[in-house]
C-alpha cells in the first residue's frame, strides 16, 4: 500500500488539537478537587478514545501491513464515533439554547467556573467527532452488515452502562454530576437520559455507516 501524507496530517493535527484542549482543562478549578478528576465527564472519556484512535491511525499510516493495528483502529472507531455523536449533539444543542443545563456555574466551594474559550470548546466538543468521521469516511471501509448486526448494539449498551455506573458513582462521592441536567433530575429520569443518549449514538453510527460509499 502506497504511503500517503493526507492521513498522517489528519491524525497528527487532530491528536495535537485534542491534546492541547485536554491540557487546557487543567486550568479549571473544579477538577483538581473532585473525585474522578476530569473523568466523570463523558466529554473527556470520549476525547481519550478519539485521541487513541488518532494515534493508532498514525501507526497504521506508517505500518499499514500490520493487520492487528488496523483491526484495533476499527474497534476504536466503532466505540468512539457514536460516543462523539452523543457528545457533539447534546453539548452544542444545550450550550446554544439551554446553557444552564450543561455548564456548571461554580465549584462546590463557590469558585466560579468560566466559559471555555471557543478554541478550547471546539477542540473538546467538535474536533474529535469531525476527525473520526473524516477518518472513517475517507480512510476506512464501511463496516459489514454482519459486523454492525453483531457488535453495534452490544458496544453501545456496554459503553452506556459503563459510563452510567461510573457517573452515578462519582456523583455519589462528589454530591453532584459534571452535567447539571443530570444533577437536577431523579434517577428514573437519568436512566431515560442514558438510554436516549445511547439511541442517538447507535442511530448516528448506523447512518454514518449507511452513507459510507
Amino acid at each position: 500500500m502506497a504511503f500517503s501524507l493526507l492521513p498522517v496530517l489528519l491524525h497528527c493535527s487532530a491528536a495535537a488539537i485534542m491534546a492541547w484542549g485536554f491540557h487546557w482543562l487543567n486550568q479549571l478549578p473544579l477538577v483538581s478537587k473532585q473525585y474522578g478528576w476530569h473523568y466523570p465527564a463523558l466529554t473527556v472519556l470520549g476525547l481519550h478514545v478519539a485521541f487513541l484512535a488518532m494515534i493508532v491511525g498514525l501507526l497504521v499510516d506508517f505500518a499499514p501491513s500490520l493487520k492487528a493495528l488496523r483491526t484495533f483502529k476499527r474497534v476504536l472507531i466503532m466505540v468512539a464515533m457514536p460516543i462523539e455523536a452523543v457528545i457533539t449533539s447534546i453539548y452544542w444543542t444545550l450550550i446554544t439554547f439551554f446553557p444552564n443545563l450543561i455548564k456548571m456555574k461554580a465549584t462546590a466551594d463557590g469558585a466560579p467556573i468560566p466559559f471555555l474559550p471557543l478554541s478550547v470548546d471546539l477542540s473538546l466538543h467538535a474536533i474529535p467527532g469531525i476527525a473520526l468521521v473524516a477518518d472513517f469516511l475517507l480512510l476506512e471501509r464501511k463496516y459489514s452488515r454482519r459486523t454492525v448486526a453483531r457488535y453495534s448494539i452490544p458496544t453501545m449498551v456496554a459503553c452506556t452502562v459503563a459510563y452510567g455506573a461510573w457517573a452515578e458513582w462519582c456523583a455519589r462521592m462528589n454530591g453532584y454530576f459534571m452535567y447539571p441536567f443530570l444533577t437536577e433530575n431523579p434517577f428514573a429520569i437519568r436512566l431515560g437520559i442514558y438510554a436516549g443518549s445511547a439511541t442517538v449514538g447507535y442511530i448516528s453510527f448506523r447512518i454514518l455507516n449507511a452513507i459510507h460509499s
